[in-house]
């Protein structure tokens, strides 16, 4: 397989071993090619170069984050993409059904099958995982700068969840509006979900919603610091949390605004990315399809 690497230096595995991807591209062949991205690459020129000299593959290394880009930019293309473990937690390559280390993932991906699926997208940004917001984007600020003290491993991400927990004050009053019914909440956070392999872990319903290309959304009840915190253990234990400390919302299509006349950004998290996008947020499955490699023995939902 001619395949072209898209590499972010700075996730996960990428960080720490830095020949984990030089095993990964010589398990693709000998006409592999690993390309280093930085913030300021025009994705879709770059990707319209390398299939124009007849790259067979994109392959995405790095976290969710990146490989959320990256199917952004290959959303309707013939050539197929495919994505590395190579990040912090690889929820979509792990729901996929590929291995944790990265040239045997390259391996599966190299003898593996196509499928076109379709992905979320909020404000017309896609994501393949989750969104969010409330005190998750506020999480991942926060654990931006303990990854720079500490390193980029699970246990810091978890603790980065912990601290900001404990300085959470804030309740968002929110209207959605989910397939044409709305819903007026209070909430310290709402989680929007794509990931069916994320539900499963967590021990949350919803999978069934996602596999028919809708958004599975938690609606969270905490009301202070200490129900968040437990609601986190709880999670962090893989369990499902009681039925009461939450509203699962289930949608083809969903709006999200402040209640009232006053309609300032949401601080929006997406795949671990974060943004502030314009109110009224809206959701909806791509119209155009993504072409995703899969492992032949893969019996995941590749719904992402």
């Amino acid at each position: 397989m001619r395949a072209v690497i898209f590499a972010n230096r700075h996730s996960g595995t990428n960080s720490q071993d830095a020949e984990a991807l030089d095993r990964a591209c010589a398990a693709f062949g000998a006409d592999c090619e690993v390309i280093t991205l930085d913030p300021h690459t025009d994705l879709n020129d770059l990707i319209d170069h390398k299939i124009n000299e007849g790259a067979e593959a994109i392959i995405s290394a790095g976290g969710d984050g990146t490989a959320m880009a990256i199917a952004n930019a290959m959303l309707g293309r013939d050539v197929p993409m495919g994505v590395l473990p190579m990040g912090t937690f690889n929820y979509f390559t792990r729901g996929l059904g590929l291995s944790e280390v990265p040239e045997e993932a390259a391996a599966q991906l190299r003898d593996g099958v196509t499928h076109d699926i379709r992905i979320g997208q909020v404000n017309g940004r896609a994501f393949l995982n989750n969104a969010s917001l409330g005190v998750y984007p506020a999480i991942l600020k926060k654990r931006e700068a303990i990854y720079d003290r500490w390193g980029r491993h699970r246990v810091v991400a978890y603790w980065s969840v912990i601290k900001t927990i404990l300085q959470t004050q804030h309740r968002m009053k929110l209207s959605i509006t989910a397939d044409g019914t709305t819903h007026e909440v209070k909430t310290p956070l709402v989680f929007i979900a794509r990931s069916a392999y994320q539900l499963e872990v967590f021990g949350l319903d919803g999978a069934a919603t996602i596999s028919e290309d809708g958004f599975a959304t938690f609606v969270i009840h905490a009301r202070s610091r200490l129900d968040l915190l437990r609601l986190a253990v709880t999670l962090a234990a893989r369990k499902m949390p009681p039925r009461q400390d939450f509203t699962l919302i289930r949608a083809q299509e969903l709006s999200i605004e402040h209640q009232g006349k006053a309609q300032p950004p949401f601080l929006t998290a997406f795949d671990g990315e974060k943004a502030r996008l314009s109110a009224p947020l809206t959701l909806s499955m791509s119209e155009a399809s993504l072409r995703i490699l899969t492992p032949k023995s893969s019996e995941k939902d590749i719904a992402a």
